[in-house]
């Protein structure tokens, strides 16, 4: 009977509601119970979760994302060198030397054979085998990113498909990525200037060229598409998991330039973001705690205002309460989060780390959770870097107030972790339920910038849109999906999960 009302479900127009509960388990718990079954020994639980649904991971660099191993490769295609001193890839030095690579370097295709140095390598371009001492981790992993060498442009799509390739083979269907950024702008923000009249600021950069670097950035996004379909092999096998994963992209703000060129690239990102559907919502990147990130934080968020003002429609996510006690002094923890929510729009705050040390933490959750601020949880980043684990995150204060929640990655390559083991993390850490885990996944796709409205009608996603009450199949409720490429998204992942819940149920689940 019970085989026979699932087929039903594959075939009718009757509402994804009955129909989760004639595919889901017989009963609530059932599911929990198994989740609880294998949380008991961590490799089962990882089996688990690398098969569950993840819905999207919307906290993620591209540069950050790629494993050590992948630059090293590449490194040695492009004929580049390691500096033995700094453990980085470099490009060949200038001028005479005895050797190709200089008196300190040494070809990169050496780490191709000898494990010695590639190991080292790797530790160096990641947190792998990292402890602390004279250098904090804060400081590696932020060192990382400057260590990857000058790779050629061609590259960069075969780089995102490494990133979509390990994303679909977790059943993640949507990917949130931070790779665009305001450098081709820095030299028209410098030659412009900046001045407190935001709109005559805007006019010289309109006049110094901005739409032409913004035509640019288009053009590169083209190639970088291209070349990742291309890297895929998406013309041939468009319905492979990696092809069928949906890529939207961030555009990235660099907090720690000079303010000149910090609104220079506000603005292109706004007006990009504007003119291009691929390029979903801004941020701003680089370490919170840096000299001018911390001086020039209340300007930055004025000028984020300023902007949304301009471009109401712009989505905004912010880097924001990625702090803790020690890294900078106590009254610099208490209104990153605050100013990023109120003055800079952000819709979803990445990190927010530092919530409870923010001035009147309570009424600020109540406000984020009120709004629907979510916020992206990046736990071994946060280990990593601040060296906040445990009872020490907040994930669990931010739950307690109703703040809605998603796990996320934030640099994978470099922290040596996937979202999967995200998961695995915080199920064990915080003693999460497997109800507890689907709303966070729900969650990613609920709050992600894909354009659209919603599939569902409630936030607690029990009941979906009125125009789908009859079920998918309907003609109101295909004509709703035509339009709304975040509802299509949000069915299949309800079909992901689906699927998922059945196989340990119908005999269909391998050992």
């Amino acid at each position: 009977m019970l085989r026979a009302l699932r087929a039903l479900c594959t075939t009718s127009v009757v509402s994804l509601a009955f129909c989760a509960t004639v595919t889901a388990p017989p009963t609530g718990t059932t599911m929990e119970q198994r989740f609880a079954a294998v949380r008991k020994n961590p490799l089962e639980l990882y089996a688990f979760l690398l098969k569950m649904p993840k819905g999207a991971d919307l906290h993620v660099h591209l540069g950050g994302a790629v494993y050590a191993e992948t630059y090293l490769r590449i490194a040695a295609e492009d004929r580049l060198c390691l500096d033995l001193r700094r453990h980085a890839v470099v490009a060949p030095p200038a001028g005479p030397s005895s050797t190709f690579c200089g008196e300190h370097g040494v070809e990169a295709n050496v780490a191709q054979s000898d494990n010695t140095l590639a190991g080292t390598m790797i530790d160096s371009l990641s947190m792998r085998n990292f402890v602390s001492g004279r250098e904090s981790g804060h400081d590696h992993f932020f060192a990382a990113f400057a260590k990857f060498g000058p790779y050629k442009p061609q590259h960069r799509g075969e780089l995102l498909a490494e990133v979509v390739r390990r994303a679909a083979e977790q059943n993640e269907s949507y990917l949130e990525l931070m790779t665009l950024n305001g450098a081709p702008v820095n030299a028209i923000g410098t030659q412009v200037g900046f001045f407190e009249d935001f709109e005559a600021v805007r006019e010289k950069l309109l006049a110094a060229g901005m739409d032409k670097a913004v035509a640019g950035m288009r053009t590169n996004l083209d190639e970088l598409d291209r070349t990742r379909r291309a890297a895929l092999a998406c013309d041939s096998e468009p319905d492979s998991p990696p092809c069928r994963l949906t890529v939207r992209y961030l555009y990235q703000v660099f907090r720690e330039s000079p303010k000149e060129q910090v609104f220079a690239q506000i603005m292109t990102g706004f007006m990009l973001a504007s003119e291009d559907a691929r390029v979903v919502g801004i941020n701003f990147v680089q370490p919170e705690d840096g000299v001018t990130s911390m001086r020039d934080y209340h300007l930055h968020m004025r000028m984020l205002d300023y902007a949304h003002g301009r471009y109401p429609k712009v989505h905004i996510t912010l880097h924001a309460g990625e702090l803790a006690p020690g890294l900078v002094p106590p009254d610099g923890l208490r209104f990153h989060v605050r100013d990023a929510v109120e003055m800079g729009h952000a819709e979803r705050i990445g990190h927010g780390v530092s919530i409870m040390y923010e001035t009147s933490p309570e009424r600020l959750l109540h406000r984020m959770a009120q709004n629907h601020v979510m916020v992206e949880i990046n736990l071994t980043s946060n280990d990593l870097i601040l060296g906040v684990r445990g009872k020490d995150h907040p994930l669990p204060v931010y739950r307690k107030y109703g703040v809605p929640l998603a796990l996320s990655t934030d640099d994978e390559g470099v922290s040596r972790t996937h979202l999967t083991q995200e998961f695995v993390r915080a199920a064990q850490t915080y003693d999460l339920s497997y109800a507890d885990l689907k709303e966070m996944v729900r969650n990613s796709l609920e709050y992600s910038f894909l354009p659209g409205r919603s599939y569902w009608r409630d936030g607690a996603y029990r009941v979906a849109d009125a125009r789908c009450v009859l079920g998918e199949k309907s003609a109101e409720c295909q004509d709703y999906l035509k339009s709304n490429e975040k509802a299509r998204l949000q069915l299949d992942l309800e079909h992901r999960f689906r699927d998922f819940e059945s196989s340990f149920f119908d005999g269909r689940r391998t050992r």
